[in-house]
């Protein structure tokens, strides 16, 4: 029996090299008809390389994380004699398995002189690294004598992608993903698909498309190609649910964002995936207790009264009984009674703040001077720069 291994891939564009010359030298007009003869070329466009023709692959090329390894098994029987009971298995070993990718385990009765066995296998490639496809094949002569050999064929699979992310806290519990993806490649991809699956905690909202005249169309144009070494980025927005809303901002330690699936094609239409493992970030430290802002105006007038709302949360392991002290600034004054009891605020819980300020500065001012002073252990908490705000005169905003 001979055994023959050939991997299957889809063909490739044919293209020629250009030999030209300029009309005042020995061959005249002569390489340039030719190229125009030459089948293999675009009309118009001889010197640009590019063919009309497919070429069958000539080597075993590359084979990246994600793709679809396909190969074609064939067993034939080159001699004159009847064998009996062959079995053809396909192994794929990796660095950390082994698997089984033959399309059936059972043997075949016979197989007559100048008759063959054939086998496609498929498997996703899901590990970099070395690779050996180990070919087995067992049978019985006429003579009754069982027979056994096997053949190795050793690939490496290469990583395509080279993915980066990058956290940013936003004091509204949104946490901002940036994913930057590089085609590591030597050829061009087409990104078909780069989403992020979030986890059971968050709702996600992409960032890559924008609104034109009530279209969406994505940021990086209507074709998506990824060139070779080049690096693209991907926003993404994860907003907590609401039942864990009210835990976001006491959240301690590691917690889990998501993962990010990469659907890609390359040449003529290879496809393949990539998903990351779970993406995980550090949840911000807000100490014992924390102050976020939950609206406030963009703009206002000129010492003119103005209202913002107050988030405060206790992000410790007790009961706080807290007093709220609010100190005056050189464009800040702050609109009420200073020094009054907020009451029992219980762990892992909030409470909403509507407080009146104004500002006697024009221009872009800082909100500033809120103390919070925890009774129990005389400790004061301080919360400068919270948030700015635009001032301006009443007459320039109208």
């Amino acid at each position: 029996l001979i055994f023959a291994v050939m991997r299957l891939t889809k063909p490739t564009l044919f293209t020629n090299i250009p030999v030209t010359c300029e009309e005042r030298d020995l061959p005249g007009n002569l390489f340039n008809q030719l190229m125009k003869d030459d089948p293999s070329t675009v009309k118009g466009a001889e010197t640009l390389m590019l063919g009309e023709m497919l070429t069958l692959p000539q080597n075993f090329g590359n084979i990246f994380l994600g793709e679809t390894f396909s190969s074609y098994i064939s067993v034939h029987n080159d001699s004159n004699q009847v064998v009996k009971d062959i079995l053809v298995k396909a192994d794929l070993q990796t660095s950390s398995q082994r698997l089984n990718l033959s399309a059936s385990s059972a043997a075949v009765a016979e197989l007559k002189p100048d008759c063959c066995i054939d086998d496609v296998i498929h498997h996703e490639v899901k590990e970099i690294g070395t690779h050996i496809l180990v070919c087995a094949v067992s049978y019985t002569t006429q003579t009754g004598e069982k027979m056994y050999f096997r053949k190795f064929f050793k690939f490496q699979v290469l990583k395509p992608l080279d993915v980066k992310t990058k956290f940013y806290n936003a004091e509204t519990d949104e946490v901002f993903l940036e994913a930057q993806i590089q085609n590591i490649t030597t050829s061009p991809m087409f990104m078909e698909k780069v989403s992020l699956e979030p986890s059971m905690m968050y709702n996600v909202a992409e960032l890559n498309t924008v609104d034109t005249a009530g279209k969406s169309e994505s940021t990086f144009g209507a074709r998506t190609y990824l060139q070779p070494m080049d690096t693209r980025q991907y926003l993404y927005c994860l907003k907590p649910k609401q039942e864990f809303a009210e835990k976001a901002g006491v959240i301690k330690g590691v917690t889990v964002i998501g993962k990010l699936d990469i659907v890609w094609k390359t040449n003529l239409g290879e496809r393949g995936r990539l998903q990351t493992s779970q993406l995980q970030r550090m949840a911000p430290g807000y100490g014992d207790v924390r102050l976020s802002l939950e609206t406030i105006p963009d703009t206002v007038n000129l010492e003119e009264p103005f209202d913002i709302t107050c988030k405060i949360t206790n992000c410790s392991e007790r009961t706080m009984d807290l007093v709220l002290e609010m100190c005056n600034t050189n464009s800040i004054h702050w609109c009420g009674v200073s020094g009054r009891q907020l009451g029992k605020l219980h762990p892992s819980s909030s409470l909403h703040l509507a407080l009146t300020l104004l500002s006697s500065v024009q221009g872009l001012q800082s909100v500033s001077g809120l103390r919070l002073t925890d009774t129990f252990l005389k400790r004061t908490y301080e919360y400068d720069d919270i948030a700015q705000v635009c001032v301006v005169s009443s007459e320039v905003k109208q």
